[in-house]
């Protein structure tokens, strides 16, 4: 089995050898090197490339998140954040997540040593989490967990799709890249629009905070999703994270079912469980999209919604941060329409302005 190769960006030198201690006590995780500022990191980069690269934030000449934005504009690779300015729903930990980090570790300001050591489990499931959303790497690792489908949530339709309702429903699922993308959508459509569910890949405790920034920024009301929410026009419901979030139908009307789970596709909240429930309870009155992101979480859920009768759309590989869940939908036929992002709010709006 081929190692996970992991680069350590520190400043401090102890923090470096604490983590490299740590990490080089797994079997399948190797560090192939470390740096005390990006400057350092990015000359290393051009002999070998990391599979996953550890990375502080606030360190001298360049700060992690500059240094994180030219990586994911370049070559994405999949970045843990180890950083004391990262405390949950910090602006800091939504901007580190908006450019695509797969995790957050957050150093306590004293006894950052100690911390790292008791967090051993904490720091090595980060890195081998980071790296099975990577699509490049992903067959090394056919044993270490199984990969369950939405079967483990909720059976796969099998009556005709639902009739024709009033009510109608949006959901939409993206990982890398897509609290960005979630924005700018967003931030296009009029509060008139129907309900919007949303399974954005993000660790737990910032959904909520990810959730009140949209609400600040856009038309519609966005709030992150409880169980037995409703789904109202002009609102939008974001799933919490470490939560499945599923859609049900109550007569006519639609709300939401927040519950654990075990990891479908590798992922808690899943966009393939939530794009199912669409699937199942609202047929050909939903609208499903699917945006930038790693992996391949959402493709199937796509394509059973366009088998029940959903309209359904995919980002195209330009505007994506990350072409990895859209290409899987797209190379399945879920997707009936491929936009750049700038164009999917514009789409839907049209569409549901003629029904």
């Amino acid at each position: 089995m081929s190692k996970i190769r992991v680069f350590l960006v520190d400043d401090s030198a102890s923090i470096r050898q604490t983590l490299e201690m740590i990490l080089s006590q797994d079997p399948e995780i190797e560090v192939i090197g470390s740096a005390p500022d990006p400057y350092f990191a990015a000359e290393k980069f051009k002999e070998v490339l990391p599979d996953v690269i550890i990375l502080d934030i606030e360190m001298p000449r360049m700060d992690g998140l500059t240094f994180m934005e030219k990586i994911m504009s370049q070559r994405p690779i999949p970045i843990v954040i180890c950083s004391s300015l990262t405390d949950s729903g910090s602006q800091t930990a939504l901007r580190a997540l908006e450019l695509g980090a797969s995790d957050i570790i957050t150093k306590p300001k004293l006894g950052t040593k100690v911390f790292l050591e008791e967090s051993r489990i904490r720091i090595t499931d980060a890195v081998k989490a980071a790296v099975k959303g990577n699509p490049k790497r992903i067959n090394f690792f056919p044993k270490i967990e199984p990969k369950l489908s939405a079967d483990v949530m909720l059976g796969k339709l099998k009556n005709p799709p639902v009739m024709e309702l009033t009510d109608k429903v949006i959901v939409i699922g993206a990982s890398t890249g897509g609290t960005e993308a979630l924005r700018v959508f967003l931030q296009a459509v009029p509060a008139t629009l129907p309900g919007i569910v949303i399974v954005q890949h993000m660790p737990e405790g910032f959904t909520n905070s990810f959730a009140k920034r949209l609400d600040e920024l856009c038309e519609v009301s966005v709030k992150e999703a409880e169980n037995g929410d409703m789904i109202l026009r002009g609102h939008v419901l974001i799933a919490p994270g470490n939560k499945h979030t599923l859609l049900k139908r109550s007569g006519a009307r639609y709300l939401i079912e927040v519950r654990d789970g075990p990891l479908v596709n590798r992922h808690r909240p899943s966009v393939d469980v939530l794009f199912r429930s669409a699937a199942r309870y609202a047929g050909q009155n939903a609208v499903g999209i699917i945006m930038t992101g790693m992996g391949d979480d959402g493709a199937k859920g796509l394509s059973e919604m366009r088998e029940a009768g959903a309209f359904t759309f995919a980002e195209d590989e330009q505007s994506c941060v990350v072409f990895g869940m859209p290409k899987a939908a797209i190379e399945l036929g879920a997707a009936m329409r491929v936009l750049p992002l700038d164009k999917i709010a514009a789409d839907v709006v049209s569409k549901y302005n003629k029904m």
